[in-house]
C-alpha cells in the first residue's frame, strides 16, 4: 500500500465520520484508481448545421440514433469521441507534475482559468479559446484542491491527510502532525504568474469543498463556507476539535459547517467566525439498496471465487490487488514467506468483513445512525435571491444566507432514490433548484444498462413563495456506459440562454450533457460530448469532473486528460441568436458554488433570440414573426433617429400583440428590449 493509502487509513480509524463519507473514502482506497490520459483527435458524430434551421420545441428533440456515445473506442491518447451540437475547440494536457494526478474543479477570473489538481493548481490563459496557454503550475499537494477566486485572492481546499502547511510534496505519514494542512489555503494572485501563499485557516474536518460569498452590504470582507467531510482531527493536532455528539459537547465538530471571514485588506487575519449547525433535528434519510447491475456483479464475483465483503450493510467485491495485499499481510503475521496458502485464503474469506470493519470503521453501535446528515458536500450560494442550496449527504437543504455569517436552514428534502446529495444549481429566476446525486462516490460505473435512471441522477424541485421545495422530475444522461467507466451526476452550471434554463453538466466518464430544464417536469438533452473509456480492461478514473459556461466558452476539467474548451453549435433546439445573446453576458470572475444572476443587455441578438423562441412555441403567427424580423433587420442597418423611430414602431406593434399571444410574457420582454434599443 502506498503512503497516500496509508494516510487515508488513518482517517478511517477516527470517530465522527458519517456512514456515506466512510463509504466514499473506502471507495477511493479500495475501488478507485487514477490514470493520466492525453488528448485525442476528435471524430464528430454530427454534421455542421446551417444558420437557417427552424427552431423546434423541446417536445420535438430528435437526438442521433443509435446513440454514438455507446461503444466508443477506449484509450488514453486515441479514445473515440462523439459530439452533438457541441464543438471542441481545444484540448490541453496538464504539465509534468500534474500528469497522472486527478484534476478537480475550476474557477475563473478575467481571461484566466484556475484548475485544481490533487497536486496543487494550474492557471490557464484562455484569451484565445482555441489555444489556451499554461501561465502557472503551482505544486502544493492536497485533496481535492477545489478552487475559488475573489478579486486578487485564490482559495484552495485541503482535506486529505497528506497536505502540508509548507506545500511540500513528501506528504505526512503520522496520525498527528503539526505540519498538516486541512482547511483553506489563501493565495495572493495580484500577479497571476507568481501566486503568493499568504495564509491558511485550519478546520477540524478539513475542506472537501468551499463556497465564497460576497455580501453586498460588506465591502471589507468576503465569507467562505467550508464543507468538511473527513474525520475530525485529534485535538492534539488542532486544539478544540472533538468528535463526540453535540448533545455531549456543544463544541463538537460534527453536524456543522464553518464560516470563515476574510478581511480583504488583510487576508492573513482570516478566521472562523461561526460554525452553524444547519443539520439539527433531521431524521435519517431514506436510501436504496443495490441496483440489478450491482447484484449481478456480486453474483458473478462469488461464482468466480473472488473476495466479497459486507461493508456498511451491502456486499462489495474487494479488488484483487487489495485482497492480495491483505493475504500477504496474513502470511507475514504468521511468520511465513512466499505465496499465501489455501488456509490463508479461507481465513481471509471468513474474516474479511471484520477486517475491513476494524480498519475502516462503521461497525457496532453508530450514534449517528439515528440522525440525519452531519456534513454538506457542496453549498451553492445565490446571493441575489438570498438563498443557498446545500447538497448534504442524505438531504437537499435550502438555506437563508441574508446574514452571511449565520446561514439558516429554511427547508430540507430527502429522496430514497438518492444515495449522496452532491451539488445544487438554481434556475436563473430562483424559482427552481436542481440537486445532483453522486451515487457510488464518483469512482464507480453507475450508468450501466440495468442501473435505474432515477439513481445517480438529478432531481428538480420548484421553490414556492414560502421557500418550500416541491419535487418535479429526474434527469439523467441517457447513454449506456460500460463497467470500465465511472459515471454519475456531477458538477455543472447554467448557460445564460435568455428566458430559458439550460445547463451544461459533467458525468465523469459519461461525458458532458447539455439539457433544457425550463419545464421542470420535462428536462431534455440538446447537446453532448463523450469519450470512450480510459481503459477497456478495467476501471480507470477519468472523464469530466466539472464543466462550466464562462464568457462564451464551455470549459471542462477532464480528470485524466487535462483541460477542454467547447463552443455551442446552433441547432433547432438552441439557435445562433440564442447562443449569441448568451455570449453578451460576461463576468470578471466566476465560482462554481457562487451562482450569479444572469441579466442580458439590450442588443439586437437578444431581440432576435426572443423572436426565435416565439417561433419555437408558436407565440405569434409566422407572418407576424417574419415581419418583425424584417423590420428589425432594417433598423439594425439604420442609425440615429431613423433607427430609434423604426424600433419604437416595432415595439408598439409588438406591444399590441402581447395580450393575444400564448407567450405574452415573452412578447413583453421583446418589447422592452426594443424600447431600450431605441433609447440608445
Amino acid at each position: 500500500m502506498n503512503n497516500d493509502s496509508k494516510r487515508t487509513l488513518f482517517a478511517f480509524g477516527n470517530a465522527g465520520f458519517s456512514k456515506y463519507s466512510l463509504w466514499l473514502l473506502l471507495t477511493i482506497v479500495l475501488f478507485g484508481s487514477y490514470a493520466c490520459a492525453p488528448s485525442s483527435e476528435m471524430t464528430e458524430s454530427s454534421s455542421s448545421m446551417d444558420k437557417g434551421i427552424t427552431p423546434k420545441p423541446m417536445t420535438q428533440v430528435e437526438a442521433p440514433s443509435p446513440d454514438p456515445r455507446e461503444g466508443l473506442k477506449a484509450g488514453l491518447f486515441d479514445a473515440g469521441e462523439a459530439s452533438w451540437n457541441l464543438n471542441m475547440v481545444a484540448q490541453k494536457k496538464p504539465p509534468k507534475d500534474f500528469i497522472g494526478v486527478t484534476n478537480s474543479d475550476l474557477a475563473f477570473k478575467g481571461n484566466y482559468v484556475f484548475q485544481g489538481n490533487y497536486n496543487g493548481f494550474m492557471v490557464w490563459d484562455i484569451s484565445d479559446p482555441a489555444n489556451p496557454t499554461l501561465v502557472k503550475d503551482f505544486l502544493c499537494p492536497a485533496s481535492q484542491s477545489d478552487v475559488s477566486v475573489y478579486g486578487d485572492l485564490l482559495f484552495v481546499s485541503g482535506e486529505g491527510m497528506g497536505g502540508r502547511l509548507d506545500c511540500g510534496t513528501e506528504g505526512i505519514d503520522k496520525e498527528v502532525s503539526q505540519e498538516r494542512l486541512r482547511g483553506i489555503r489563501i493565495f495572493d494572485i495580484s500577479d497571476v504568474e507568481n501566486p503568493k501563499y499568504v495564509s491558511n485557516v485550519q478546520t477540524c474536518r478539513g475542506s472537501h469543498t468551499h463556497s465564497v460569498l460576497d455580501d453586498p452590504r460588506d465591502d471589507e470582507n468576503v465569507y467562505v463556507y467550508v464543507s468538511g467531510s473527513a474525520p475530525v482531527r485529534p485535538s492534539e493536532e488542532l486544539p478544540g476539535c472533538t468528535d463526540v455528539m453535540p448533545d455531549e459537547d456543544p463544541n463538537s465538530a460534527l453536524f456543522r459547517i464553518e464560516v470563515i471571514k476574510v478581511p480583504l485588506d488583510n487576508p492573513k487575519e482570516a478566521k472562523i467566525v461561526n460554525s452553524p449547525r444547519i443539520f439539527e433535528n433531521l431524521d435519517p434519510a431514506p436510501s436504496h439498496g443495490m441496483s440489478p447491475a450491482d447484484k449481478e456483479e456480486i453474483r458473478e464475483a462469488e461464482e468466480q471465487g473472488k473476495y466479497v465483503a459486507e461493508i456498511f450493510g451491502q456486499k462489495r467485491v474487494v479488488p484483487d490487488r487489495y485482497a492480495k495485499q491483505m493475504l500477504q499481510s496474513m502470511v507475514k503475521q504468521r511468520g511465513g514467506s512466499g505465496e499465501p496458502t489455501a488456509a490463508d485464503s479461507a481465513k481471509l474469506r471468513k474474516n474479511l468483513s471484520k477486517i475491513i470493519e476494524e480498519r475502516f470503521g462503521g461497525g457496532g453501535d453508530d450514534p449517528m445512525a439515528e440522525r440525519g446528515p452531519n456534513q454538506c458536500h457542496d453549498i451553492t450560494l445565490y446571493p441575489e435571491i438570498g438563498l443557498a442550496g446545500g447538497a448534504c449527504e442524505g438531504y437537499g437543504l435550502l438555506l437563508d444566507i441574508k446574514d452571511p455569517a449565520a446561514p439558516k436552514r429554511v427547508d430540507a428534502v430527502a429522496d430514497s432514490n438518492f444515495a449522496y446529495w452532491h451539488s445544487a444549481t438554481f434556475s436563473n429566476e430562483g424559482d427552481k433548484v436542481l440537486f445532483t446525486d453522486e451515487w457510488g462516490g464518483g469512482g464507480q460505473p453507475k450508468c450501466r444498462e440495468k442501473d435505474p435512471m432515477q439513481w445517480g441522477a438529478n432531481a428538480i424541485f420548484t421553490i414556492d413563495e414560502n421557500n418550500e421545495m416541491d419535487f418535479q422530475s429526474y434527469y439523467k444522461m441517457s447513454a449506456v456506459q460500460t463497467e470500465q467507466e465511472n459515471c454519475v451526476a456531477h458538477n455543472g452550471s447554467l448557460i445564460p440562454i435568455p428566458d430559458r434554463d439550460v445547463m451544461v453538466q459533467s458525468w465523469y466518464q459519461g461525458g458532458i450533457s447539455v439539457f433544457d430544464w425550463t419545464d421542470p417536469n420535462n428536462p431534455v438533452e440538446i447537446a453532448y460530448h463523450d469519450r470512450g473509456p480510459v481503459d477497456s480492461t478495467r476501471m480507470q478514473m477519468g472523464g469530466s469532473w466539472s464543466v462550466y459556461w464562462y464568457n462564451g466558452n464551455i470549459v471542462n476539467s477532464e480528470i485524466a486528460r487535462g483541460l477542454d474548451i467547447f463552443k455551442l453549435e446552433p441547432s433547432p433546439y438552441l439557435t445562433e441568436n440564442e447562443i449569441a445573446a448568451a455570449n453578451t453576458v460576461t463576468f470578471e470572475q466566476l465560482n462554481p458554488q457562487g451562482q450569479p444572476k444572469y441579466d442580458w443587455p439590450a442588443t439586437f441578438v437578444l431581440a432576435k433570440a426572443y423572436l426565435d423562441q416565439l417561433e419555437r412555441h408558436n407565440g405569434l403567427s409566422m407572418d407576424k414573426i417574419n415581419s418583425a424580423r424584417n423590420q428589425l433587420a432594417k433598423a439594425e442597418k439604420a442609425s440615429g433617429r431613423k433607427r430609434s423611430g423604426m424600433l419604437n414602431d416595432l415595439a408598439d406593434e409588438m406591444k399590441s400583440q402581447a395580450s393575444s399571444s400564448s407567450q405574452s410574457d415573452k412578447v413583453r420582454k421583446l418589447t422592452d428590449t426594443l424600447e431600450k434599443l431605441a433609447s440608445k
